[in-house]
């Protein structure tokens, strides 16, 4: 059977990334191909007890080194119990974050060297990259104002909770990244309607992901 595509969404808080993913999702369906949604931290039962420890609390609960020790350890279990099962079936993946967060969010804003976390990359990841990451970008401001409109019944808001520069240092990591790898990564102005984002996201994925999805 065809190995799958992996597809990632990064972004910083209120970019959109779950709204965008789920979108994608139904259009694969509706094009005929399996596709599995799923998120970081979490995305299987290991790590999203994981994910419980990451996502809610104050904002200095955890520090950076820790941060990212737990979610290497989540990302490791996503990936043999939920990610690569799902590639060699044949199923297209899309996640809601990966990688690139870590780089983002304890690289780019919380200080851990980028060299440390390749390191990880490597022993963890290995050669399951994704074949294309969709960068949702804002302005911190407009994505923080937007996560405060929202009601959040899991309490899951401790990184919302960081001071601004912190979300700031945040966006110019994602989109650095994008500028290191832009055969992979495709940046997108979320302050457009989510209808327009989500047109613009299905005609990248035809065009970079060529496959049964250009006959819809």
């Amino acid at each position: 059977m065809k190995y799958g595509k992996f597809i990632t969404f990064e972004g910083g808080e209120g970019s959109g990334k779950s709204t965008q993913a789920h979108l994608l999702q139904n259009r694969l369906e509706k094009a005929g191909i399996d596709a599995v949604l799923t998120r970081e931290p979490g995305g299987s039962p290991g790590a999203e007890e994981i994910r419980r420890l990451l996502v809610s609390g104050e904002a200095e609960r955890w520090n950076p080194m820790s941060e990212t020790l737990l979610l290497y350890a989540a990302r490791n279990d996503h990936l043999m119990r939920t990610i690569r099962p799902s590639l060699r079936h044949g199923y297209w993946v899309i996640s809601d974050r990966f990688a690139d967060s870590s780089h983002a969010y304890q690289g780019a804003a919380g200080g851990i060297d980028d060299a440390f976390l390749r390191v990880l990359d490597e022993a963890v990841i290995e050669k399951t990259v994704p074949d294309l990451t969709i960068i949702l970008d804002i302005p911190p401001e407009t994505g923080l104002a937007r996560t405060r409109d929202r009601a959040n019944e899991n309490h899951e808001d401790r990184f919302e909770s960081k001071r601004l520069g912190f979300h700031q240092k945040l966006r110019e990591g994602f989109l650095k990244i994008a500028r290191a790898e832009p055969e992979r990564c495709i940046v997108i102005d979320t302050l457009q309607d989510k209808d327009e984002v989500a047109e613009q996201i299905w005609q990248i994925v035809r065009q970079r992901l060529p496959g049964k999805e250009n006959n819809s």
